[in-house]
């Protein structure tokens, strides 16, 4: 009998292992494939999402909508990109995967803080409906100041993505869109 449960407890402990062992495809999924979410970052992409945000339901209907606050968009890139951090923060490093996860970690630790603080305070200034060259200089700025290491940071977690990839045999198409420049 003593036999029997230690079998057991070995076979749910092997079972409960290999349930969060994450495999080669997670961890590039996690670390390189959701930063894509960084789209438009520090470009012209993220302006033009808020020079023209989507709509919304009104609440209390089913078929009318409003535009969106640009708080409300920025709000929602963070909490878009917050839980893709956590997972890849909870990632095991391995020396296999190490570059290629704290590269992703450095580029959400670099994005996230502009969009908590920049680009919210670029969102008030359209939702207050501040002159146009206030929204503008803050969007130079922003472009300025943070797209330059925007680049660096997404170019060298592409590059640790490919060698990454290219070890575990991952079919990525890296020329459909292989720059953050968008």
């Amino acid at each position: 009998m003593k036999k029997i449960i230690i079998l057991f407890v070995i076979s749910v402990s092997c079972f409960f292992t290999s349930c969060n062992t994450a495999t080669p495809e997670n961890y590039f999924d996690a670390a390189v494939l959701n930063c894509n979410m960084m789209h438009g970052f520090a470009t012209d992409g993220i302006l033009r999402e808020l020079e023209s945000p989507s709509v919304k339901l009104v609440e209390g209907t089913k078929d009318k909508t409003e535009p969106m606050k640009r708080a409300e968009v920025i709000q929602s890139k963070i909490e878009s990109l917050q839980p893709y951090y956590e997972k890849v923060k909870k990632l095991k490093q391995t020396d296999e995967t190490k570059g290629m996860l704290l590269a992703s970690i450095g580029l959400y630790e670099y994005v996230l803080p502009v969009y908590k603080n920049e680009y919210m305070q670029l969102a008030k200034l359209y939702d207050d409906g501040a002159p146009k060259e206030q929204i503008t200089a803050l969007e130079q700025s922003i472009e300025q100041k943070y797209y330059p290491g925007f680049e660096t940071l997404f170019v060298k977690l592409e590059n640790e993505g490919k060698t990454y990839a290219a070890k575990n045999n991952i079919n990525v198409k890296w020329d459909i869109q292989t720059s953050p420049q968008f």
